[in-house]
C-alpha cells in the first residue's frame, strides 16, 4: 500500500512497556537505532516490539522450525516495509543531494548521524526534517518524518531504486511534475500522507491506532516494525506452544486463534485440445485470496479485530469499479492493489489463488516471468504463432504482455493487471477501452490491431469479462444501459464485484423490472453485491425498506450489515417489536463504533453526523459535522452537511457564513459552490446565487 491514494471509504510471547510514536525521546531514539525492542543496526526485521499485544511471539521466533520460510520472508519486500533508518537501511543519497520539481525544493543530508531532509513545511516555509523511518524497498523508497503529534508523514521525495542505466538511483517527487501547493489535500503535512491511517496497517505487524479524539493525536504501537508472519497468520505464541509440547495433535487449529479454511486439492491437468487445465476447484469463503486482499485491494477500514479465515467484507469495505478506478472493461486505471482485478478473472473464478503463481513468503513469481503461467498451461499451444500472432524471439509478446497489461504509478511503480483478459482493441474502436496491443504498438491505432486480432482469431471472441458495454452504456447516458445492467446483475457468471458495481448504476434507469433484479440481489452470494442492492432501495418508503432490509441486520459480514443500518437510519423506532428494535439498535451501534475506527478522519464523522440527523439526533449530528470540521477545516461534505442542517432549523445566516468559509479553503469545490448558491437562493440574493452556482457548473 502506498501513502499515494486515499483508501478510506465512507459512505483500516506477552509483554509490557509500548513502543510509543507520540513520545518525542523515543522518537529520537529511533532515528539512532537505539528504540527498545529494534535492532541496532535499524531493520527490526523479526524482532518481537515491547508494544507487542499478548500472544505474539514475533517472526524470528518462527524461524527454528520454518528456516526455509524464514529466508524466504527475510529477503522480501514484506520484512523491509518499514525500518530505523541506517546505512544499511537507507537506500537514497543524502550525501547533500538537491532537487526542484514545480516550485518544490528538497535537499537530502546527514548530520550527527542522523538523515535530514530540507523542504516546505505546514506553513510553506522551507524546513530540516528528521528521518524517523524508511517507507518500502523497491521500486522506491519514502521516507517517513514523525511530528511531536505522534503523526508520521510521508515526505514528498522518493528515492528510485532502480538501476543508473534503467534511469535510477535518483530522487523524484512522487506526484511526477505536478505542483502540489499548501492548499492540496496530497500535500505531505496533511491527511492523505499520513502514515497511522494511510499506510501502518499494511506496513507493520498488529499495529494499534492509538488515537485520542479530544487531543487530536496518536500513541500508535506495533508488534513488528514491518510485515512480519503475523501480520498475515495471526499471534503466534499459541502454536509455538503447541509445537514444543507435542500435545493436542488433534488441534487443528495448531495453537492458532483463527486459520484460513484449506482449499480442496485442485486438479490443474491440461486439457490437451485447450492447453489449460479441464477443472477449477471450490473456493472457500475467506480463503488465501481474502489474506491477501486485506492489503492488496483498494478499501477502507472498518473494523480492527481481522484474523485469518475471515471475508475481506468482515473488516474492510472495498471499493466498487467506479470510473475514477477502473476503465469501463474493468482494467485498473488507478492504482487498486490487485485484488479487485484479479477477482475478475477466469482463473480467480477457477478457484486459483494468489499462492499459485507467487511464493507467499518470499513474494517472488515461482517461475521466471512467463514461465509461470507454464504451470497450467501448454507452453507449446500458447507461445506459438497460431496463437501469439507474433514470430517468437527477442521482443516477441508473452502471456503477461499480452494478458496482463501494465501502468506506471507513482512515477516509476510499474504494476500490472491481475483480470488476465482477452485483448479487445475492438472494444477500444467502440468504447474507447484501452488494450495491451496498442500498449505496445502505440504508432497503430486500435482498429489496426482489432483488424490483425481478428485474423488470428476470427470475429467472435468474448472472454470472462462481458461487462465494459453495459458500464459504458450507463455512463453515457445510453438507454440501452437498463437491459445490459440487468443481464450483468443477473448473471452468476459474472464476477461479483462486476455484479456490485451493476447494481450501483441499475436505480438510474428505474422500472419494475429493474426494481426486482435489485431485490433479489439481496440474496447475492457476494457481499458487495448485496452492499449495493441494499443501496439501490434507499429511495422506497419506510415500509418497504423495512420489509427488504431488515433480515440483512443478521447478515454475517459487516459491510453489509452497515448498509442495512445506513437503509434504516430513519426507521421510527417505536413501530417495532421489542426483538426488531433491539436488533435495530444493536446495528446502530455497531454502524457508529465501525466508523469510530477512523476517528481521526473527517469522512468518517461528516457520515457519522448525516446518520444521526437522519435519524433525528440533530444536536449530535451538528456535534459530528463540527468535529469534522475541527479535525480538517476544508472538509467539503462535512461543511455542507452542516449547512444543510442549518437550513432544516431555519439558521440560513449560520449557513451562509459557514459555506463563504467553506468557499476560501476549497475554491474548486464544485459541491461548495453549488450549496451556497441554493443558499442564496433561498435568501433571495439571485445574482450572487447564479455566480456561484455558473462557478459549480464550470467546476463539475
Amino acid at each position: 500500500m502506498t501513502l499515494r491514494h486515499l483508501v478510506f471509504s465512507v459512505l483500516g510471547a506477552a509483554a509490557t512497556a509500548l513502543i510509543v510514536l507520540a513520545t518525542p525521546l523515543l522518537l529520537a531514539e529511533r532515528s539512532s537505532g537505539q528504540s527498545v525492542g529494534l535492532t541496532r543496526e535499524g531493520s527490526g526485521i523479526g524482532v518481537l516490539s515491547p508494544s507487542a499485544p499478548a500472544g505474539y511471539a514475533g517472526s524470528s521466533a518462527c524461524a527454528g522450525c520454518h528456516a526455509g520460510e524464514s529466508r524466504d520472508w527475510r529477503d522480501s519486500h514484506h520484512a523491509k516495509a518499514m525500518a530505523i533508518p541506517t546505512e544499511a537501511t537507507v537506500r537514497g543519497d543524502f550525501s547533500g543531494a538537491e532537487i526542484t520539481v514545480a516550485g518544490s525544493r528538497g535537499r537530502f543530508f546527514r548530520e550527527d548521524g542522523k538523515y535530514l531532509v530540507e523542504t516546505e513545511g505546514a506553513d510553506g516555509k522551507p524546513a530540516v526534517f528528521t528521518v524517523s523511518h524508511t517507507f518500502g524497498w523497491e521500486p522506491l523508497q519514502q521516507y517517513l518524518v514523525a511530528l511531536p503529534d505522534g503523526r508520521l508523514q510521508a515526505l514528498p521525495w522518493a528515492w528510485d531504486t532502480s538501476p543508473r542505466e534503467q534511469g535510477g538511483q535518483r530522487w523524484f517527487h512522487v506526484y511526477g511534475e505536478e505542483a502540489i501547493p499548501l492548499s492540496d489535500p496530497r500535500h505531505w503535512t496533511k491527511a492523505l500522507q499520513n502514515w497511522n491511517h494511510m499506510c501502518a496497517e499494511c506496513h507493520s505487524t498488529a499495529f494499534d491506532k492509538g488515537y485520542d479524539l479530544a487531543k487530536n493525536s496518536f500513541r500508535s504501537t506495533f508488534s513488528e516494525i514491518s510485515v512480519g508472519c503475523e501480520s498475515c497468520h495471526g499471534p503466534g505464541a499459541k502454536h509455538i506452544a503447541w509445537a514444543s509440547t507435542g500435545v493436542a495433535a488433534s488441534d487443528a487449529s495448531k495453537g492458532f486463534a483463527a486459520t484460513r479454511p484449506p482449499r480442496p486439492i485442485p486438479d490443474w491437468s491440461i486439457n490437451p485440445a485447450t492447453g489449460s487445465p479441464a477443472k477449477g476447484v471450490a473456493r472457500a469463503p475467506g480463503d488465501e485470496v481474502e489474506t491477501c486482499a486485506r492489503c492488496h485491494s483498494r478499501r477502507g477500514q472498518i473494523a480492527s479485530d481481522w484474523a485469518p479465515g475471515r471475508a475481506l467484507g468482515a473488516t474492510h469495505l472495498p471499493v466498487f469499479l467506479t470510473p475514477d478506478l477502473f476503465e469501463d472493461d474493468g482494467m485498473m486505471r488507478d492504482e487498486v492493489f490487485n485484488d479487485h482485478s484479479f477477482k475478475q478473472s477466469l482463473m480467480y473464478a477457477k478457484g486459483v489463488t494468489c499462492g499459485d503463481c507467487h511464493n507467499p513468503h518470499s513474494g517472488q513469481l515461482k517461475a521466471a516471468g512467463a514461465t509461470v503461467c507454464a504451470q497450467c498451461h501448454m507452453p507449446e499451444k500458447f507461445a506459438a504463432v497460431t496463437h501469439t500472432g507474433h514470430q517468437p524471439g527477442a521482443g516477441a509478446p508473452d502471456c503477461i504482455s499480452c494478458h496482463m497489461p501494465a501502468r506506471t504509478y507513482m512515477v516509476v511503480d510499474r504494476r500490472h493487471d491481475h483480470s488476465f483478459r482477452i485483448p479487445r482493441p475492438d472494444l477500444s474502436v467502440k468504447l474507447g477501452t484501452p488494450n495491451a496491443c496498442t500498449d505496445c504498438h502505440k504508432d497503430q491505432g486500435a482498429a489496426w490491431a482489432a483488424a490483425a486480432v481478428e485474423r488470428w482469431h476470427g470475429a467472435t471472441r468474448q472472454g470472462h469479462q462481458r461487462y465494459a458495454e453495459a458500464f459504458h452504456a450507463t455512463r453515457t447516458g445510453n438507454p440501452d444501459a437498463r437491459e445490459h445492467l440487468m443481464a450483468i446483475a443477473s448473471d452468476p457468471n459474472t464476477p461479483g464485484i462486476a455484479r456490485a458495481t451493476a447494481l450501483t448504476l441499475l436505480p438510474a434507469w428505474p422500472s419494475a423490472r429493474s426494481d426486482a433484479v435489485i431485490v433479489a440481489a439481496l440474496a447475492d452470494p457476494e457481499p458487495m453485491a448485496r452492499v449495493a442492492a441494499l443501496r439501490g432501495i434507499a429511495g422506497e418508503a419506510a415500509d418497504r425498506r423495512w420489509r427488504l432490509g431488515a433480515p440483512s441486520l443478521a447478515d454475517p459480514v459487516l459491510i453489509v450489515r452497515m448498509a442495512a443500518a445506513e437503509l434504516l437510519a430513519d426507521q421510527p423506532l417505536a413501530s417495532l417489536s421489542a426483538p426488531d428494535r433491539a436488533r435495530l439498535e444493536a446495528t446502530f451501534a455497531e454502524y457508529e463504533a465501525s466508523h469510530m475506527v477512523n476517528a481521526d478522519r473527517a469522512e468518517a464523522h461528516a457520515a457519522l453526523g448525516l446518520f444521526r440527523q437522519r435519524q433525528g439526533r440533530l444536536p449530535e449530528a451538528e456535534a459530528a459535522y463540527r468535529t469534522a470540521l475541527r479535525l480538517e477545516p476544508g472538509a467539503v461534505i462535512a461543511a455542507v452537511n452542516l449547512a444543510d442542517l442549518y437550513r432544516v432549523q431555519g439558521r440560513e445566516r449560520e449557513a451562509d457564513e459557514l459555506l463563504r468559509r467553506a468557499v476560501t479553503l476549497a475554491p474548486d469545490a464544485a459541491m461548495v459552490q453549488h450549496a451556497l448558491g441554493l443558499s442564496l437562493i433561498r435568501q433571495k440574493r439571485y445574482a450572487d446565487a447564479m455566480n456561484h452556482l455558473a462557478r459549480a457548473v464550470a467546476l463539475d
